[in-house]
């Protein structure tokens, strides 16, 4: 266990997709706390055709932007071992983006040096002169509009890769509800549409329990969505990644127990 950060006796309910949740879990377990594994949120391949045919078609000087470590992994997965064209400018929207395209062999050029999301994406000097400039956004269906339709308004020809989809998960809750109060001490949620799910999910029934859970989140943006649901006790980390969540979690740990 990590001497510097002790969770021993709370339990942290994580929300990530199952197959994100792995390094957070092993992290919190690691400094002591005990993590409930609670995907609120499915991630499944769009396997456009069109979206590959359109990462492959980029030439050197245009700007392929990646806004979720979600969006590297299904992105270059569709591109079926294919590598993506040489001399193309690579942004990433956080930190957690941006070590996933650096395990794929990919070293981001633009990366926000504070706040990790789009509005952050869009202060950063890289993006500010961007008239008649090819951008490709690789996003989630349906993501939000924010990136593309300011880089639009800068001048851009921006388009749009949706490699993949966002489904809310079928499952048992009861379990979950039955020991609520003894087992969550506080909730993670790292999407907006996360947060949706699990309260949607818990229902009627856990929806006072949920509320009244610490609720931690990952940027300003959530934290006023979490404010709208009702959230009582909303705290606030500095990045998406499990480094940061962590950290944030032994500083809440430390101001609160």
């Amino acid at each position: 266990m990590n001497v510097s950060c002790d969770l021993r006796g709370i339990g942290v309910l994580v929300t990530r997709p199952e197959h994100q949740a792995e390094g957070l879990c092993e992290r919190i377990e690691a400094s002591g706390g005990k993590a409930l594994p609670f995907p609120a949120i499915r991630i499944d391949s769009t396997e456009d055709a069109d979206a590959a045919r359109l990462l492959l078609g980029m030439v050197a000087g245009d700007t392929l932007i990646f806004v979720s470590p979600n969006a590297v992994t299904f992105g270059l997965q569709l591109l079926e071992g294919e590598r993506l064209p040489d001399g193309i400018r690579l942004a990433s929207v956080g930190k957690g983006t941006a070590r996933v395209l650096m395990q794929a062999g990919y070293p981001p050029d633009v990366v926000p040096p504070a706040r990790f999301d789009s509005e952050g994406l869009l202060a950063t000097p890289e993006l500010q002169q961007v008239v008649g400039k090819r951008i490709v956004i690789v996003r989630g269906v349906g993501g939000r509009a924010l990136l593309g339709e300011t880089l639009k308004q800068r001048g851009a020809e921006v388009s749009y890769a949706e490699v993949y989809r966002r489904q809310r998960p079928v499952v048992d809750v009861a379990p979950l509800l039955a020991g609520w109060s003894r087992r969550v001490q506080v909730v993670t949620a790292t999407s907006n549409d996360i947060l949706a799910n699990l309260a949607a999910l818990l229902g009627d029934a856990g929806r006072q329990r949920l509320g009244a859970t610490p609720l931690l989140v990952i940027s300003p943006r959530m934290v006023e969505e979490a404010r709208r649901m009702g959230f009582e006790q909303i705290v606030l980390a500095d990045g998406a990644d499990d480094e940061s969540i962590v950290r944030r979690l032994c500083e809440w740990q430390m101001e609160t127990h």
